[in-house]
């Protein structure tokens, strides 16, 4: 669409509405005036497909918001009788729009002339203290964010979820928590904060994920750690035992014969999982020693120890100790 024709087009008055109205407006006019016109319902009839086209052409430029605002512009710069021309030469040019702003007989070029004004407004580098724009352009300012938290459990936060909170002015958001989230981990939803005041873009949700820490398992990176206990016997003989998952059911683990405390054992892909991977289930043992024993205990353990090979399992603690004095 060239801006000669939107000169001599009147769009609003086509369509039979006011300058002001709204997009829904627009389209229920457009309708209504596309359905009366349209060739399909008025074969032959060479004036409403003219119709047509006017009504079809004048929408298309209404209903979209940036074509909209530049043919506004450009029809309120020409008050009605102002004609854009090719070659600039002779009356019914720019300068018909722009002289009764400058003066009558501006020259086409030169510093002072058409180009000299708008290389100065609209170039890249020209002139001193553009930065890349008209002269006080500022770039308009993002909206402000608004700040939320929320606390999930371990469980929840592993697997993700679904919550709703507060944005701009009391409204409601719904945000997707990603499955591993992690403790103070920042949820933004782009776009659903505060206006911005002049324009620009609005601002986001932030939302700060609250993780507590949990009574039996800790997290380390996608793994999920847990300390259990074996008793001495599990520990010297062997024994498959269950132990807690995440997600509430057990998993079987076998601890082989001789497991010392602190030996880990890993359950593979039982832990956290997110979009670094999958993690595994650390199983921490330690060997649990009997706190109470029965004088009849007591004397078949003796007996036990007396029939086991009389190390010292400090031994070789010590002597590392000392070679590295």
């Amino acid at each position: 669409m060239a801006s000669q024709d939107w000169l001599e087009k009147d769009f609003y008055k086509i369509l039979g509405v006011s300058k002001d109205a709204s997009d829904a407006e627009l389209k229920k006019v457009y309708r209504k005036l596309a359905r009366e016109n349209h060739p399909d319902s008025n074969p032959g009839d060479d004036t409403a497909e003219q119709r047509f086209k006017e009504v079809s052409e004048a929408y298309s430029v209404l209903s979209d918001p940036e074509q909209r605002a530049e043919y506004d512009q450009i029809r309120a710069m020409s008050q009605g009788g102002a004609r854009f021309t090719a070659g600039g030469g002779g009356a019914g040019g720019f300068e018909d729009i722009f002289g009764g702003m400058f003066g009558q007989g501006m020259p086409r070029t030169g510093p002072q002339g058409f180009g000299g004004l708008f290389d100065g407004l609209f170039d890249g580098g020209g002139g001193a203290g553009m930065g890349g724009g008209y002269p006080g352009y500022r770039e308009p300012t993002k909206g402000q964010d608004v700040n939320s938290r929320i606390t999930l459990d371990l469980a929840t936060a592993a697997e993700g979820t679904t919550v709703t909170v507060e944005s701009a002015q009391g409204a409601k958001v719904t945000a997707k928590i990603p499955a591993g989230v992690t403790d103070a981990q920042k949820v933004r939803i782009r776009g659903k904060g505060y206006p911005s005041p002049d324009g620009g873009k609005p601002g986001d949700v932030i939302i700060t994920v609250g993780v507590p820490k949990h009574p039996v398992f800790t997290r380390d990176g996608n793994n999920l750690r847990v300390s259990v206990p074996v008793t001495f016997q599990e520990a010297s003989l062997g024994a498959t035992i269950e132990v807690p998952a995440l997600t509430g059911d057990t998993v079987k683990v076998k601890v082989p014969p001789g497991t010392q405390s602190g030996q880990v054992m890993r359950v593979r892909g039982r832990g956290i999982t997110s979009t670094k991977g999958i993690g595994d289930l650390l199983v921490d043992v330690h060997v649990a020693v009997p706190a109470h024993l029965s004088k009849t205990a007591k004397g078949h353990l003796d007996k036990l120890f007396e029939a086991l090979p009389k190390e010292n399992p400090r031994d070789e603690l010590i002597a590392k100790a000392r070679r590295d004095r």
